[in-house]
């Protein structure tokens, strides 16, 4: 059984019944009968019994083949298969008996929903395929219209509606773009694309061709970018989008482009468009997002003023509007970047929720703002240590996404970000969990673009901070987490990351080389918020020895930037900082300070590495206990070899 099967769950309980309908003794003798015995069991062998079954039974198991292998209403089979309801219950009882479909329950038989199904997707699959593909086509679009005048809706009736031959038809256009409709609406975006396709080889009228290809744009967006770019750019330059819905086709075009790293084109073409417009709120909404796009450009600024400028407008605005609030969310992110004080921050951003929480219009599966701002918004709270606030929101993305079956791109950043934000709080096992399932999707999408990086470097940074770092650098080199780096900014900095990576596995020069290129690069953005981009604390420590003069002044602006931010945990690192390139007591004092300052902070990762510091400065056992227990609760492995190092020494 096993050699004629290969294990196979399906072909053995088909042999073992087959055994039994001929009494054969399990002997040597009737081995070599199983083989021929287990060929009619599926494929050309399984058609031939179907077929001594009679003509009937045939027409009504293709008609089941045609309308799916499970839920098979007896009812619309008939109708599919031409034949009267007692025929088809009939040929029903044949097929059970010949196990090709399951018995229909007797009570279900008046309801007629999902009556039947095939016995296994094997044999669906074979008589499916031995329908002739002229018969299969016309029954195919029969079972469409069967589907849809029983109420099942377009979604449901789609399957058949793709299969049908073009032929102009464009009733069918809009059947197959109102089933793309229902399956966006549920999560399915390949489910949609494979309709809207469908729809374009029909092919569209010229007036609504433009149409199918937004929609089509719209269904591949964050999950394939570079298909959907083509898809906007053609439906563009083709006559039939215009008012709001060609701005919503510009806007979704510079997402694209921005998540297939094409940056300063996302930039052009909102700018482009804007510049085509008067006065009035689709200008507004593309001048806010071409700063949303600059605010997250890694390189030199494309629009020069563009801080100033971005806070001149947004000082004008009360949040009376979701495209005011916009760009109050975008003022406090380009803040936060900059380093300026985290309290004015907090505020930009609480004036642009409404009752504490996301205004209507502006909620995670909202497509007129997209997903890019409210992470921007969610990033500011978490890096001005309002963890709680930013927690919130990152756990509403990821439930918002999931209970609406989102998955590509928009699922990778929610996984992303919530990582990190658990890694600001310092749980950073959860983080790991999460950061890892990010990348699983991201790549997905595809490798190298921004939404991968995010989900690399903030793994790296995670299994860094828990001291895994071999495990860290196996990542770093399985990921491509090297130059050249994205268009756009990544939280943390991946140079800064990266840097520290280097420095962990030894390779210091390079590490050095790699955090002082992160020093050029934050430079020309402005970028000088040391917790965001910490670079200038590594590199201080790494050049303790060889450059204690420079090391020196890199802590002391680290410290002052620190101040100007005024968040606890940037002061609080910055004194360990300090405290790390300092000797005797005031190494001590500055290690104390730092010690108090982060208690006080959400971040319980840099607390409990103060804590250890401090106790190791200090030798106060007690100090390297509460540092430790502090490590364990983090999941942060090299901390608590650290303290459990100095504990045994002494």
């Amino acid at each position: 059984m096993w050699a004629v099967t290969d294990g196979n769950p399906y072909d053995t309980v088909e042999l073992l019944a087959k055994v039994r309908d001929k009494g054969l003794e399990p002997t040597e003798a009737s081995a070599a009968e199983l083989r021929p015995l287990n060929r009619a069991a599926r494929g050309g062998g399984l058609v031939d019994r179907l077929e001594e079954l009679g003509v009937e039974a045939t027409r009504f198991a293709m008609a089941a083949a045609i309308l799916g292998g499970v839920g098979i209403s007896i009812d619309e089979a008939s109708r599919l298969a031409v034949m009267g309801r007692d025929t088809a219950v009939r040929c029903a009882e044949l097929l059970r008996t010949a196990r090709i479909l399951t018995e229909p329950d007797p009570a279900a038989l008046p309801a007629a929903e999902g009556d039947l199904e095939f016995v296994h997707p094997l044999i669906a699959t074979a008589v499916y395929d031995s329908i002739p593909a002229s018969l299969r086509t016309a029954m195919h679009g029969i079972a469409a219209k069967i589907v849809t005048e029983a109420g099942k809706g377009l979604a449901a009736a789609s399957r058949h509606l793709i299969q049908v031959h073009p032929e102009g038809d464009q009733e069918l256009v809009e059947q197959l773009r109102g089933a793309a409709g229902e399956h966006l609406a549920v999560g399915a975006p390949d489910a949609a694309r494979r309709c809207l396709e469908r729809a374009l080889a029909e092919p569209p009228d010229p007036d609504v061709h433009a149409h199918v290809l937004y929609d089509l744009g719209c269904a591949t967006l964050l999950t394939a970018p570079a298909r959907t770019v083509e898809h906007l750019r053609t439906a563009l330059a083709l006559p039939g989008l215009e008012g709001d819905l060609r701005i919503d086709a510009v806007y979704r075009l510079s997402q694209a482009l921005l998540h297939n790293d094409q940056m300063e084109e996302a930039v052009r073409t909102v700018e482009a468009e804007a510049n085509r417009l008067d006065p009035g709120p689709a200008k507004m909404r593309l001048q806010a997002v071409q700063f949303m796009w600059e605010c997250v450009h890694a390189g030199e600024a494309i629009s020069p003023n563009r801080s100033e400028q971005l806070a001149a407008l947004a000082a004008t605005c009360t949040g009376r509007d979701n495209a005011e609030r916009a760009l109050l969310i975008l003022r406090g992110f380009d803040a936060v970047t900059r380093g300026e004080n985290a309290e004015e921050v907090v505020e930009y951003c609480d004036r642009a929720l409404v009752n504490g929480g996301l205004a209507p219009g502006l909620g995670w599966t909202d497509q007129v703002w997209g997903i890019e701002l409210l992470m921007m918004l969610s990033s500011s709270y978490a890096y001005t240590d309002r963890l709680d606030r930013a927690d919130t929101f990152f756990n509403e993305a990821l439930r918002t996404y999931e209970s609406a079956g989102w998955s590509g791109g928009h699922l990778a950043l929610a996984h992303a970000y919530l990582g990190l934000g658990l890694r600001r709080r310092g749980r950073l096992k959860e983080a790991e969990e999460s950061l890892r399932k990010s990348l699983r999707l991201a790549e997905r999408v595809g490798r190298g673009l921004p939404l991968y990086w995010s989900a690399t470097c903030n793994l790296v940074d995670v299994l860094l901070c828990r001291g895994h770092v071999q495990e860290a650098w196996e990542v770093a080199e399985e990921c491509g987490f090297a130059p050249p780096y994205p268009s756009t900014i990544v939280l943390p900095d991946p140079r800064s990351v990266r840097g520290r990576l280097l420095l962990a596995v030894g390779r210091t020069a390079e590490g050095i080389n790699e955090l002082e290129e992160a020093e050029k690069a934050a430079a020309v953005r402005g970028h000088l918020n040391p917790v965001m981009v910490p670079w200038a604390a590594d590199l201080a420590r790494a050049l303790a020895t060889a450059d204690p003069a420079r090391a020196a002044l890199l802590a002391a602006d680290v410290r002052r930037r620190a101040e100007r931010f005024g968040t606890d945990t940037a002061i609080g690192e910055a004194l360990r900082c300090a405290a790390a390139l300092e000797t005797g007591q005031r190494a001590v004092r500055l290690a104390h300070q730092a010690v108090t300052l982060l208690e006080s902070s959400p971040s319980q990762y840099e607390h409990a590495a103060a804590r250890i510091e401090y106790g190791v400065l200090s030798r106060s056992v007690s100090e390297l206990n509460r540092g430790l227990s502090l490590a364990r609760t983090c999941g942060a492995d090299g901390l608590v070899e650290q303290a459990e190092r100095a504990l045994r020494t002494g």
